[in-house]
């Protein structure tokens, strides 16, 4: 079996890799977070001293860290100790850009990356039921494919390296679109006397239904799961979304896009981060329109 490391455990990393543990994967893990690597050692998983030791004898890399200049760090610092024929399978959002350039710059060392940004939020991550958008090579996804498989439901092919990052961002994008107009909506409903339940239910059987209503319903008290239930806790921070949103409108620009609705949750979610809210999940923006 071959021999893993998960560096990044975070919201999204440590149930990752509680999943590649279960699974019977050997794991070792390493984070700045002592008291999360010690909930991983108690299923099974061998802690690591550093980042370059987690590597040391791994034959498969997988990384979830907060933004670019955090992956790029970590591959610049950990290459060196990564033996030629490793597989380097990065889950974070980041911009494409940065993805090529650091898979051109593995591949002179005789190491692969593939892209794998993932979307199903916190509860896919616990579940296991994770979409994974994987931007490389067939060859290198059919290595990484079990993995992904036990982490996730669904793996996608998107095309060559980066792409995997690109079709993140196009969902980040609408997902942000999504929860905002959500929101918008209900608060529309309250304030006309609607319960937001009852309203909620009626839109999820309609043509306005989605995936922000029906499964991470931004409206206190609606869903009993939901982040929105916990005070805005525990999900996705609206910082990140504010961060992929960010990575969208670059990206617009860069291939000269028109995306005006992206451009606009940009704008209310950036607000909402200036406001105090960037460690809240994303759904509290449903709170701008108290």
């Amino acid at each position: 079996m071959e021999k893993i490391a998960f560096i990044g455990l975070g919201n999204m990393g440590s149930p990752m890799a509680a999943n590649l543990l279960r699974k019977g994967f050997d794991l070792t893990v390493f984070d700045l977070s002592a008291s999360a690597m010690d909930t991983l050692a108690a299923l099974g998983a061998k802690s690591a001293a550093s980042a370059q030791d987690a590597v040391a004898t791994a034959d498969i890399v997988l990384s979830m860290l907060p933004a670019a200049h955090h992956v790029e760090s970590l591959y610049r610092n950990i290459l060196p100790r990564l033996k030629a024929g490793t597989l380097a399978i990065d889950c974070s959002t980041i911009d494409a850009a940065t993805t090529r350039r650091l898979a051109q710059d593995l591949s002179a060392h005789g190491v692969a990356l593939l892209d794998a940004p993932v979307s199903g939020g916190t509860a896919g991550a616990a579940a296991g039921t994770l979409t994974f958008m994987v931007g490389g090579t067939a060859h290198d996804l059919a290595r990484a494919q079990p993995l992904l498989e036990a982490m996730g439901q669904a793996v996608f092919h998107a095309g060559e390296s980066g792409a995997g990052q690109s079709a993140k961002i196009c969902n980040n994008m609408l997902l942000g679109i999504l929860m905002a107009g959500t929101a918008e909506a209900l608060a529309l409903g309250v304030k006309n006397g609607l319960d937001p339940a009852v309203l909620s239910h009626i839109m999820s059987k309609s043509s306005g239904r989605n995936w922000a209503l029906e499964v991470y319903n931004p409206w206190p008290g609606v869903m009993a799961n939901s982040p929105a239930s916990r005070a805005y806790s525990g999900g996705f921070m609206s910082s990140l979304m504010l961060k992929d949103l960010g990575l969208a409108r670059d990206s617009a620009q860069a291939a000269h896009a028109n995306t005006p609705l992206g451009a606009l949750a940009y704008a209310l979610f950036e607000k909402h981060v200036a406001d105090g809210n960037g460690a809240k999940d994303f759904s509290s923006i449903q709170q701008h329109y108290d």
